[in-house]
């Protein structure tokens, strides 16, 4: 039987509700070492966890260091060769360990991407190359696959990681703080010639927009502004970073002009939700075309 001591599960959260993370975590093995992050300076149930769990360490790390840099701070302190990045709004196929041992027997692998269960229609890996990655997604329920499929990029909510081969410093850049965090490691992979794979039999439920949760008046909203400001911020950084200014202000001036006048629209119809959404979108763009930091946090993620 195999027994997991080389392996971590590092889980990254921020006001995550405890019925959300209690179900991810009881779809893991116990033999599997477990690291939850939590990106503040307080975990507020860490007692009722730790008691439950005894294979689970819960670290905090101070501060919203966003996705890649609370994936950063877990992953040193990960002490074996294997890691999987998970999302704490996830949980794991019950088949999922079980198929898991012969990837980690047969270790010739730097990364893994799971495939979500009971899915038809959204695929969790692909290429960057526009017209491949078109006809990958137009055929992916289509054809018979193997069990691995070598792609370009996979999805950042569930990632197994061989830490022996890949030996950085940082696996992300954390001047990312939410979105594209993932495709850029692939990115660099990729440059580095780093074999990337999608798993058809890793495979997970991702209930999406779950790792954050907080019961207080505009919290949802503030969500809101957070996510569309990051979208636009980390796109046109990634771009710029993987493809050079000019390529990534060809792609988004567009989106900044279509965000502004959308914005302005919605705003002289009183639609404010939606005024905001592109607002939001219209400023953190523009705020990574002046080459600002990723800054913004809105009210209750820092």
């Amino acid at each position: 039987m195999y027994n997991f001591n080389n392996l971590t599960i590092i889980i990254v959260t921020f006001l995550t509700d405890k019925k959300t993370l209690l179900n991810c975590l009881n779809s893991i093995d116990q033999r599997v070492k477990v690291l939850v992050i939590e990106n503040s300076s307080k975990f507020k149930e860490k007692q009722f966890f730790t008691n439950k769990f005894k294979n689970l360490k819960i670290f905090c790390t101070g501060k919203n260091l966003g996705y890649g840099g609370g994936n950063n701070f877990g992953l040193k302190k990960a002490k074996t060769d294997y890691a999987i990045i998970l999302n704490p709004d996830t949980i794991l196929d019950k088949f999922f360990f079980k198929n898991l041992v012969p990837l980690l027997k047969n270790r010739n692998f730097s990364l893994i991407g799971c495939e979500l269960a009971d899915n038809k229609s959204y695929v969790t890996g692909g290429f960057f190359d526009t017209q491949k990655n078109q006809s990958f997604r137009d055929n992916f329920f289509k054809k018979k696959r193997l069990n691995l499929t070598k792609v370009d990029w996979v999805t950042g909510s569930s990632m197994l990681l061989n830490l022996k081969k890949i030996k950085l410093k940082n696996i992300f850049d954390e001047n990312f703080f939410l979105y594209f965090e993932e495709f850029d490691f692939c990115q660099k992979l990729k440059k580095q010639n780093f074999s990337v794979l999608l798993c058809k039999s890793l495979k997970i439920y991702h209930l999406g927009f779950k790792s954050s949760n907080l019961s207080v008046h505009d919290f949802k909203k503030e969500a809101d502004k957070l996510r569309n400001w990051h979208w636009m911020w980390s796109q046109f950084y990634y771009y710029k970073k993987n493809y050079g200014f000019l390529n990534a202000f060809s792609r988004s001036i567009g989106k900044l002009v279509n965000s502004f006048l959308k914005a302005f629209f919605y705003l002289l119809i009183f639609d404010q939700r939606n005024k905001n959404k592109y607002l939001y979108r219209c400023l953190g763009l523009l705020s990574s075309m002046l080459g600002s930091k990723s800054y913004y946090r809105g009210k209750f993620f820092n």
